[in-house]
């Protein structure tokens, strides 16, 4: 199947951050070898002037999510930290590019990019009805995201060889998978893609 970009089409890099990564406060195995695979697909989005959103978590030191507030995590992405920031390889664009925050009051979590922030009104000021999904967790925010876009009634690809899975239960990613292409997700490879 070949996928070609139109100037409805936005590309959606989520969460690619420090502390997602293998030697994060919250790891995700090989959520680092995505990075030259996501860069691939934020050049081919910049090269036709095509917008570019980074998800980010940015929360307070003392947010909902963390184990020591009663949440199921450790502290992580904690607002102007080291591990907070996005990976340093990862190509953000000067030019068509959004960061998009979420999670950034201490009693709100959000794992989907649309939950509490400017998201979609950003896509519809656009004119976007298509949106192409990568990066981590895939079975956490990557697929909230991609739920919460075919909720929203855009069309979503998954950039299934631009995303990596945490699997905290084993199969917990194969199942995110088949939960978003059952839902009407198209999942897709950079190889698919023509510009």
């Amino acid at each position: 199947m070949r996928v070609k970009l139109t100037d409805k089409d936005a590309l959606i890099v989520v969460d690619m951050q420090n502390d997602f990564m293998p030697w994060g406060a919250l790891p995700v195995p090989d959520g680092d070898k995505i990075v030259p695979k996501l860069n691939a697909y934020i050049d081919i989005f910049s090269s036709r002037g095509l917008p570019v959103y980074f998800t980010r978590d940015w929360h307070p030191p003392d947010h909902i999510s963390f184990l020591e507030n009663g949440g199921v995590w450790p502290p992580h992405c904690v607002q102007n930290t080291e591990g907070a920031k996005f990976h340093k390889d990862l190509r953000i664009p000067k030019d068509n590019k959004f960061i998009i925050s979420k999670g950034t009051s201490r009693d709100f979590d959000a794992y989907s990019g649309f939950q509490g922030t400017m998201l979609d009104s950003l896509l519809q000021e656009r004119g976007i009805r298509r949106v192409f999904v990568g990066g981590v967790a895939t079975d956490y925010c990557v697929k909230n995201t991609v739920m919460g876009a075919l909720n929203l009634e855009y069309q979503a690809f998954l950039l299934i060889d631009a995303t990596k899975g945490v699997d905290v239960k084993p199969g917990d990613t194969e199942r995110a998978i088949d939960e978003m292409l059952s839902s009407g997700a198209v999942a897709i490879e950079f190889e698919n893609l023509t510009a």
